[in-house]
């Protein structure tokens, strides 16, 4: 197992030239981030899984109560012991074939028999109080995530150097005029002043948020700073967390893609935090939260059927989205690990390992943006008539519950030749995807 662990972290692989995993030991004098930290997600994980049902339980579902969410799950298919083992031991979408031998058999019609499976299938489905119940937990937890990422960067937006040239600047500006003695005296007098605070002060030399060249300088002796372990921590144990409960989770169209999205994020938060690529890592992770706290107060709106709140949220959510992922996030991160990693610690193999998985992630970003516009233009389309109603729809379309109209009976019908009346099908459960399905957005990032 020794053999494997160390053939597996070869640091000619992991880290760049001159570079050893000794260099990133931790000392007496600085910590660095250590793959041993990283066991600590697992049971974290689990802490925030459980957390999560009593939030839902004691928190979200009274919530949900109070603002009159509906309760009741979609209505159930009448009793039928035949239906019942072709649906739970053969097929849960049976074809015109055997549509038509049990029509023969019940002497039911066809579109009967058809109604009948698609309520047993929408049976399965969870109700409007339940995925109110999840949105909000998620809200909850990426509008902390999201605060506590904005607070972090910005407090260490500005270093100890960067300021004092800052405030020499205006002072130069501001004193120019009272003379060259005043000037300098005010210039020694500012300087000294500073550096005394700020050898007292917490501030620390991270001024990677503005100048994402700072990601790289110093490298790998950039020590890790309580803060930015938390924020790593956290981050990690809630991605393990949802690729855990995303089974147990409602089901939606884009399962696939959601785990691929889980998969690859979780490998880009662990390779980054055992490489020390920490500081581009949280300008990953900061970003990519921001449009996930507006998507999931978009969808809660959208259950409380607050319409015109919803339709706001769902506008924000698709400017955020398509903004920072499509236009910030190739321009600022891919940017900075493409081009400026490459220029201050050359080339390793593991720089392409990252980047593949940063441009998988873009490749997702396109994808959902492409179902984000493609949604909002039908919304503007059908808004020509009167309507604008990007969510107009009171379920979430991702959780696949077909519409059976309800206008059409729910009593079964015997085959007469004038049994026979038009209706709208299965229209309603147009999903796309991702982050949005036919007129609602999705379940997440």
């Amino acid at each position: 197992m020794a053999g494997i662990l160390a053939w597996f972290w070869n640091e000619r692989f992991w880290l760049p030239h001159n570079v050893t995993w000794a260099d990133l030991q931790s000392t007496e004098e600085a910590s660095f981030p250590q793959a041993e930290d990283l066991y600590l997600a697992f049971p974290l994980a689990f802490c925030i899984f459980m957390i999560r049902l009593l939030f839902e339980r004691f928190i979200a579902k009274p919530c949900a109560l109070g603002l009159k969410v509906q309760a009741n799950g979609p209505q159930k298919a009448q009793p039928n012991a035949i239906l019942e083992k072709v649906f739970t031991a053969i097929t849960k979408h049976p074809d015109e074939k055997r549509l038509e031998g049990l029509s023969k058999q019940l002497d039911w019609d066809v579109r009967s028999i058809q109604r009948w499976f698609r309520q047993r299938r929408n049976q399965e489905k969870p109700s409007t109080l339940t995925k109110f119940c999840e949105s909000m937990w998620r809200f909850t937890f990426y509008l902390y995530i999201f605060t506590y990422g904005v607070r972090f960067l910005k407090k260490c937006s500005f270093g100890k150097n960067d300021l004092i040239l800052e405030s020499m600047k205006w002072l130069r500006l501001l004193l120019a005029s009272t003379g060259y003695a005043t000037f300098v005296f005010w210039s020694v007098y500012l300087k000294i002043s500073l550096v005394d605070y700020l050898k007292r002060s917490s501030w620390e030399k991270t001024p990677w948020l503005w100048n994402t060249r700072q990601c790289w300088n110093g490298y790998p002796y950039q020590p890790l700073m309580p803060d930015l372990h938390f924020y790593y921590i956290v981050e990690l144990s809630f991605y393990w967390s949802l690729m855990f409960s995303q089974f147990i989770d409602i089901k939606r169209k884009d399962f696939g893609i959601m785990f691929t999205h889980h998969i690859v994020t979780v490998t880009l938060i662990t390779f980054s935090y055992v490489t020390n690529l920490t500081r581009v890592g949280t300008l990953t992770l900061c970003l990519h939260d921001a449009a996930d706290v507006v998507l999931e107060a978009a969808k809660m709106a959208n259950y409380c059927k607050y319409q015109k709140l919803s339709d706001l949220l769902f506008l924000t959510f698709a400017i955020v989205f398509i903004v920072s992922r499509l236009g910030i996030y190739p321009l600022w991160i891919l940017n900075t690990t493409l081009f400026e990693l490459y220029e201050a610690l050359g080339n390793f193999p593991a720089l392409w390992v990252f980047n593949v998985l940063l441009v998988v992630l873009q490749i997702l970003h396109c994808f959902w943006s492409y179902l984000i516009i493609k949604a909002a233009y039908k919304a503007i389309s059908k808004g020509k008539a009167g309507k604008w109603n990007p969510l107009h729809v009171a379920k979430d379309d991702r959780s696949d519950i077909e519409s059976s109209s309800d206008e059409e009976e729910t009593v079964p019908r015997s085959k007469t030749p004038h049994s026979t009346i038009t209706t709208n099908g299965t229209g309603g459960a147009n999903g796309t995807n991702g982050y949005i399905t036919g007129g609602t957005c999705s379940e997440e990032h």
